[in-house]
């Protein structure tokens, strides 16, 4: 797979002349009149658009329980002509929906929605839940309501574009699920939602100083795998003689098994301490732990009969993934032996590494030149301001990071990129979106979100800042609304410029060997008939004689 790439000028262009009033219809030259369409379009929804946002957001539902997002996204779609799909692949808060205007490329993306408990927060410049919730409760981070936000409009705008030009083509835009969990893609993926594509185009939300506001280039994201390990001890009384309990038998009187608690605490501890023996000290790749259930027993003298743990490992290779897990089925058969127990282990996702496409990045990249950065205002500023205040930080004229509003070219943002990974690596971090990538030429667009300066003094931002400002329109509306205007002029470019497309489909057909199913190409990782874990004790709101409550405390 070739990593030199294709040629890209470096040079920054300046932003688009803003119209002169609210509402006045602009000429953008440099774009066609399909392309201005939907620019026009957007700049006369944008404020419609901003309380779609503003729903998602007040949803803050997390993975697989997203079911006022995706019920939210279904019905608008459907109000748009799309035939949709729910519970696409059995994942029920997933959906397909599919709008065609005649003969011609079939373009995806997709929309995802999933908040991140232990994350609640209000949108406003000081630390508290939002209403109504515990901090416990979920909130948005990347933020997900923004980032689906931003590729719904840009899809709708491309849509209304086609329409009113007649260029023929298809829009296929998927509800993503879980995606903290890298859940549903590949579950899709899997079960052939992917196939048929022509290209696809990945959004997210970006706060790294030097790669804001520009597209993935070689080094793409790395692959996700992750497991749940569950133990039982249903047969406790055959742990020892009862005999030996007295005259009076009685379980209360026997030693007991360790059962199911000394098992999910083992599994933790030992797998802790193994850690370093697992794989090479070379790379970036992290281990992490999440135990959903441990014990079932109370406080009584019986045996834990049920634990789990979920371990959840980002590697920059499938092979680094492999090795790991082997270790910890060999870590979970010895502990369950040790402890009394069953134990079964059940994937609760697996994804591919990225794969890369220049000729795509090239086109998007050029639509975003034209477009400019985007722009935060004075509202945003003061909120942010506030929130500096608020660290007992002394608030700043500026005090967003430069990067914030100029470009990035790929090649600048890849560069960065090199400086602190090691030179066999090509992958990093994690995101599901990767499962597009070898099902169809896709890109992968960023652009940045509110990002604070650094305090001069050292004094460290809480998180809760950054998720405030994800529910204030002022600073979370620039960014979707830039994603918007990309996406869309990128779509109305693949379904117009066959020959840009033809470049990219013979970019992935050298990269996978021949494309879908060539010599180099990497089938999913999940089973055909593989069955999404929905049905796991998830964080989640519930419904009891007390009222509603947050799950999991």
């Amino acid at each position: 797979m070739t990593r030199s790439g294709h040629s890209l000028a470096r040079t920054v262009t300046a932003h688009c002349a803003l119209r002169a009033e609210p509402g006045a219809p602009m000429t953008r030259s440099d774009f066609s009149a399909a392309q201005n369409h939907a620019l026009d379009w957007l700049d006369a929804n944008r404020a419609l658009i901003s309380t779609w946002h503003q729903t998602i957001w007040s949803f803050h539902e997390p993975s697989w329980r997203e079911y006022c997002s995706s019920q939210w996204y279904v019905d608008r779609l459907r109000e748009e002509g799309f035939e949709v799909e729910q519970g696409s692949a059995g994942m029920p808060t997933a959906f397909c929906a599919t709008w065609s205007n005649g003969d011609g490329p079939v373009v995806g993306g997709y929309a995802e929605y999933d908040a991140v408990p232990g994350q609640s927060q209000v949108a406003e410049p000081r630390r508290a839940p939002r209403p109504g919730t515990t901090k416990h409760a979920a909130g948005h981070t990347d933020p997900h309501s923004a980032l689906g936000m931003g590729a719904f409009a840009g899809f709708l705008a491309a849509k209304k574009a086609m329409e009113a030009h007649g260029i023929t083509g298809t829009l296929r835009f998927f509800g993503e699920p879980a995606e903290k969990m890298c859940g549903s893609k590949p579950v899709h993926a899997a079960h052939g939602y992917y196939d048929g594509l022509d290209a696809a185009i990945s959004f997210h939300p970006h706060s790294f100083n030097a790669l804001t506001n520009g597209c993935f280039w070689d080094t793409t994201s790395a692959p996700y795998w992750s497991r749940i390990y569950t133990f039982e001890c249903d047969t406790p009384e055959t742990w020892l003689d009862q005999s030996r309990g007295g005259a009076v038998a009685h379980a209360h009187a026997t030693a007991r098994a360790p059962g199911a608690i000394d098992a999910v605490c083992l599994m933790y501890t030992n797998s802790k301490m193994m850690k370093e023996s697992m794989l090479p000290h070379t790379g970036t790749w992290t281990l992490n732990e999440f135990i959903p259930v441990a014990g079932q027993a109370t406080a009584d003298n019986l045996a834990p009969a049920y634990s789990q743990i979920q371990y959840s490992m980002r590697a920059p290779t499938l092979e680094m993934c492999e090795t790991v897990f082997s270790v910890l089925d060999r870590n979970a058969e010895h502990i369950a032996a040790m402890t009394h127990c069953t134990w079964r282990a059940d994937w609760i996702t697996k994804t591919r590494a990225g794969l890369p496409n220049h000729a795509l990045a090239e086109l998007t990249f050029r639509n975003f030149e034209k477009l400019g950065a985007p722009v935060w205002g004075d509202a945003a500023k003061q909120f942010a301001r506030e929130g500096q205040r608020n660290h007992g930080i002394e608030p700043m004229d500026e005090p967003f990071i430069d990067n914030m509003m100029r470009l990035t070219p790929p090649q600048e943002a890849e560069a960065a990129f090199r400086q602190q990974l090691p030179a066999w690596q090509f992958n990093y971090a994690a995101d599901d979106y990767v499962e597009y990538t070898w099902h169809a030429p896709t890109v992968r667009l960023y652009v940045a979100r509110p990002t604070l300066k650094p305090d001069p003094a050292g004094k460290r931002y809480g998180e809760w800042l950054r998720h405030a400002m994800n529910g204030d329109p002022a600073c979370i509306d620039p960014m979707w609304s830039k994603a918007a205007d990309v996406i869309s002029t990128t779509i109305l470019d693949m379904m117009t410029d066959r020959a840009a497309l033809e470049r990219a489909q013979q970019e992935f057909r050298e990269r996978t060997g021949g494309g879908v199913g060539g010599s180099r190409w990497v089938q999913p990782q999940l089973p055909s008939d593989f069955q999404a874990p929905v049905d796991y004790r998830w964080p989640e709101w519930i419904d009891t004689p007390r009222g509603p409550e947050w799950s999991v405390r």
